[in-house]
């Protein structure tokens, strides 16, 4: 499943892409945009705002809880989705990530990271290296609530 995520949802989109979805985001675009991109690219898009989730056309899921779970909750329950790519995608630019071979990591990540880690990934838009570290372990379990029924 592809989204467009309006500039109220960007944790969301964050999260949507932590979990493995295709999450296009930018607080700067328009409704206008917003629409044109799901109506071109065949994208769901993910809104709080009531007037823009009556656009015609447009496969729109209007987000209803403040609370990040409860709208990561809502969009796999309605969408029937699993994420089952978890940590597949930059959260920050959406790219697929591809495996970086420790060596060249070494240069680009802090020294003990470098000594304690022999798996990382790289984003090949942004060029931001991730590893497993006690960050990720947060986003592990949250993943892992998400997964859970009910």
């Amino acid at each position: 499943m592809r989204f467009v995520v309006d500039a109220m949802l960007g944790t969301l989109a964050k999260w949507l892409r932590i979990l493995g979805f295709d999450a296009l985001f930018d607080s700067t675009w328009d409704d206008h945009r917003l629409v044109r991109l799901c109506r071109a690219e065949d994208r769901v898009l993910l809104t709080r705002d009531h007037q823009l989730a009556l656009r015609r056309g447009v496969r729109v899921l209007l987000i209803e809880s403040e609370s990040l779970q409860d709208q990561l909750r809502q969009v796999l329950d309605e969408l029937d989705l699993e994420p089952n790519h978890s940590f597949s995608r930059c959260p920050v630019c959406n790219e697929r990530l591809q495996p970086l071979d420790p060596e060249e990591a070494r240069s680009r990540v802090p020294p003990y990271i470098a000594q304690t880690h022999s798996r990382f990934k790289i984003c090949p838009q942004c060029h931001r290296v991730y590893w497993r570290g006690t960050h990720w372990e947060h986003m592990e379990r949250t993943v892992t609530q998400l997964r859970k029924p009910g």
